[in-house]
């Protein structure tokens, strides 16, 4: 065996040119996420659900604790503080967020926290930290459609957080870092099939401008609805450019019937996202969130199991 090696290096040699190396394998994990929030920031759902004593996570320790490469930051009740409040500091709390998760992958940091605040004003600060930090690889907008209001005609609409022109203006601006960044954003289920119970449109139509979006990210806010996902995966496909990349959001925490995600729902979303995956429907899947890693629910240890076992799987 030893004679072949080496005959084949010389036989490389002769050609002129070396043997390349192998490309690494891309796995499972590669393609995992952690949705994150500054640490305590979503307690009162756990209290509301009989949870209570409150989360100390830190999203770099929700990472750690899944065994995750990937994270989202979103700003939730105004943390972390915005930069611009914080220039007496040695470093800003993006900056010590940031380093924090100097170890990952990838990271996208919202520009459009939960309950659609922010917007396009919060985007020079994400800028001037991905320029230090190359492992920050896009923007996040969560809770997209904002100010949904009851119409005459009794539909419920609302408008963009961030509207198309700020999107094409964004992006242009995000050339600045000089390498890619992205785009994410959320949509939710009852934002795309108007013949959805709860639908919630927008104006302008999302289906209208999706292209502006580098990764869909797909997520039921009804845990009951997840038995849905096949029907809500082929609405968002109807919709959506052929090219777009989708990520599917798994939820650990059931947020319209405050509880724990039943760990049926839980295997069923793992499952179908994990099929997905490999038939290349999506890029991602989001575990969320940080806030919930430490409160002994049964769904965040089925998820970071499920992770241990799949996680080293080729793709």
């Amino acid at each position: 065996m030893f004679v072949g090696l080496a005959g084949g290096g010389m036989a490389a040699a002769m050609l002129g040119h070396a043997a390349e190396p192998p490309r690494p394998q891309i796995t499972v994990r590669d393609r995992l996420c952690i949705f994150t929030t500054p640490s305590g920031s979503s307690n009162n759902y756990m209290e509301v659900g009989g949870f209570r004593g409150g989360s100390r996570m830190t999203p770099a320790e929700g990472a750690f604790y899944l065994n995750v490469p990937n994270l989202i930051l979103v700003r939730n009740r105004d943390l972390p503080s915005l930069p611009s409040n914080q220039q007496w500091r040695a470093k800003t709390e993006y900056e010590q967020y940031a380093i924090a998760f100097q170890p990952l992958k990838k990271v996208i940091w919202s520009v459009v926290g939960s309950g659609g605040k922010g917007g396009m004003s919060e985007l020079p600060h994400v800028l001037a930290l991905a320029k230090k930090f190359p492992n920050i690889g896009g923007i996040f907008l969560d809770d997209y459609v904002v100010e949904s209001k009851k119409q005459p005609d009794g539909r419920t609409v609302g408008r963009p957080a961030v509207m198309p022109e700020e999107l094409k203006s964004a992006r242009e601006r995000m050339k600045t870092v000089g390498r890619p960044m992205e785009i994410w954003v959320t949509l939710y289920t009852h934002e795309l099939d108007p013949k959805h119970p709860r639908y919630k449109g927008c104006e302008p139509a999302l289906a209208g401008f999706l292209d502006l979006f580098d990764v869909l990210t797909l997520w039921t806010w009804n845990g009951e609805e997840v038995r849905q996902l096949d029907e809500s995966m082929a609405t968002l496909e109807s919709l959506a450019p052929k090219t777009a990349r989708k990520a599917l959001g798994l939820y650990m925490w059931d947020y319209f019937n405050k509880r724990p995600m039943p760990i049926e729902l839980m295997e069923l979303q793992c499952e179908r996202g994990l099929k997905w995956l490999r038939e290349g429907r999506v890029q991602y899947l989001i575990f969320l969130s940080s806030t919930l890693c430490d409160m002994g629910l049964p769904s965040v240890e089925f998820a970071r199991q499920w992770i241990a076992e799949v996680g080293g799987q080729p793709l």
